[in-house]
């Protein structure tokens, strides 16, 4: 078994431990906001965090484990940003309301990476229960930006809120991969003509999917 590094002492005690599993997520958040998630091991995650990844190991289950906190922790914020930059308004219109979702989303590029990662990935490499505090906790914050969002405007319901809030963050993290190609790839679409469209522009293309989903939802409520 590798032993921890003579100036690490094994956290003992239950504050000690929440210090280091904080001292381990705070890690994997920088490496993952400097060079992407899919680039993050545990070995960089131990590295960062000063101590040998079998001490990683006691207090997650697996790297993904790491990241899924993070994606929890992510849509906690985006939660807080949006209710921030509605600011308590009641006379907002749903493109109002989409603009700013994509907007706020793109101003958490954590939580654009992670969105696409988590089903694909961290949710499959972990146990039930860390998937069901994910999922809980992801949950509550579509639910508090459903009420914020219905509350800001008239026109979409709750249902229909979360319907927006649920295919934007679904939008995020696709365009999110696409428009953050790895080093290689980018400079296939720079020196390559015929795949320029290939070239996403994050916010603009998340921005007019917003608001088009938006107008088909405000339409769909007028019929109703």
């Amino acid at each position: 078994m590798d032993k921890l590094p003579p100036h690490v002492r094994r956290a003992r005690r239950p504050e000690h431990k929440e210090l280091r599993l904080a001292s381990i997520v705070d890690a994997a958040r920088s490496l993952a906001l400097e060079k992407g998630v899919r680039e993050v091991t545990l070995t960089d995650i131990a590295a960062r965090a000063g101590i040998n990844k079998s001490a990683v190991l006691r207090y997650v289950e697996t790297r993904e484990e790491i990241y899924l906190r993070l994606t929890a922790e992510c849509w906690t914020r985006w939660a807080a940003a949006l209710a921030e930059a509605l600011d308590g308004r009641v006379d907002g219109t749903p493109d109002e309301l989409a603009a700013t979702l994509a907007r706020t989303v793109v101003g958490q590029p954590l939580l654009c990476d992670l969105l696409a990662h988590a089903p694909l990935h961290l949710e499959r490499h972990v146990s039930a229960d860390a998937v069901l505090t994910y999922k809980l906790a992801a949950l509550g914050a579509l639910d508090d930006m459903a009420d914020t969002g219905s509350a800001f405007q008239p026109v979409l319901d709750r249902a229909a809120t979360r319907d927006l809030v649920s295919t934007v963050s679904l939008l995020a993290g696709a365009l999110w991969q696409i428009s953050t190609p790895p080093a290689a790839l980018a400079r296939l679409y720079a020196e390559e003509p015929r795949l320029a469209h290939a070239v996403v522009d994050f916010l603009p293309r998340l921005t007019h999917n917003a608001r088009t989903m938006a107008a088909g939802l405000a339409a769909r409520a007028g019929l109703g």
